[in-house]
């Protein structure tokens, strides 16, 4: 049941393509092997009220919030972290260059007990897909 929020502010939309980002992120999460596609979700809110830095407005920030349930080893968590975090880099590599910007990324627990779910979706996705 990953969770990957991506919160950013509003004036990078003119400098990514923040839905094409959204795919991407879903496609890192799954090819790492233990986030299954029938549970990920992925959400990109834009902030538009921030200050950063020095307060100029052509800074920008993209943070990448991934929650998950307990149960994955601490490498298979570190690992798929860097593998995550290095395909938003690549995707964000051009604003990197060109631009003031600032990419963070972090992955926690969810505690299962305090997190119940529920979800029909499996039923809805290709049989290779689940």
């Amino acid at each position: 049941m990953p969770h990957i929020q991506i919160d950013y502010s509003s004036n990078l939309e003119a400098r990514l393509d923040i839905a094409g980002l959204c795919r991407t992120l879903r496609d890192a999460a799954v090819a790492t092997g233990i986030l299954p596609l029938a549970g990920i979700r992925v959400r990109a809110t834009a902030c538009t009220h921030v200050v950063i830095a020095d307060g100029n407005p052509d800074h920008a920030f993209l943070d990448i919030s991934l929650r998950l349930r307990g149960g994955r080893s601490d490498k298979a968590k570190a690992d798929a972290t860097a593998r995550i975090f290095a395909t938003a880099e690549a995707y964000c590599a051009e604003v990197l260059d060109t631009s003031s910007f600032m990419l963070s990324f972090e992955m926690r627990d969810i505690d299962p007990d305090l997190s119940p779910k529920t979800s029909s979706i499996r039923r809805y996705l290709p049989g290779d897909a689940q």
